[in-house]
């Protein structure tokens, strides 16, 4: 078995947010350049909605975000440009709710794990490939193929639990 990686925590609410945003924008920059892929101005722009705030972001308020520069920005538009960042690894798509995060690692491959919290709505992602590993033989044992897995977990963050 091997150990699980916190890839992003619950953060403090006094954490320095704008150097994770930086620190986002600055992997996936290097990232696209070795992968030889284009992060051009209106995808960075994306990466950078969906990093501001440690919440899930869904693909019409990253649309209304957009319309205060890019006028002629249309659903069409974010969703090219969510499609890309997922391929590329930089963002996640948080299943249940139908929205998106950053991804903690984009360096490292991974299928993540998400803890949601249903009071704040923020999510923490896990790399526990000993999940992964269980599930993917669990469905192999019982012949299902396997397309995609989501491993999503609601509860309360230490911040909404007192902890």
């Amino acid at each position: 078995m091997s150990q699980s990686d916190i890839l992003a925590p619950f953060k403090e609410p006094k954490h320095d947010h704008l150097r994770c945003i930086h620190n986002a924008l600055a992997v996936a920059e290097k990232t696209c350049a070795s992968r030889g892929l284009r992060l051009t101005k209106l995808r960075r722009r994306v990466l950078e909605l969906v990093w501001n705030r440690h919440r899930s972001i869904k693909a019409y308020d990253i649309l209304e975000h957009l319309h205060q520069e890019y006028q002629r920005a249309a659903p069409p538009t974010v969703y090219r440009a969510l499609d890309f960042l997922l391929q590329a690894g930089l963002i996640h798509r948080v299943e249940t709710l139908n929205a998106y995060i950053g991804c903690g690692n984009p360096e490292r491959p991974h299928i993540g794990q998400f803890l949601l919290c249903r009071h704040c709505g923020t999510v923490a992602e896990l790399d526990a490939p000993e999940i992964t590993d269980i599930l993917v033989r669990e469905a192999n044992n019982l012949s299902f193929q396997t397309d995609c897995q989501t491993v999503e977990i609601r509860g309360l963050c230490p911040q909404c639990s007192g902890v």
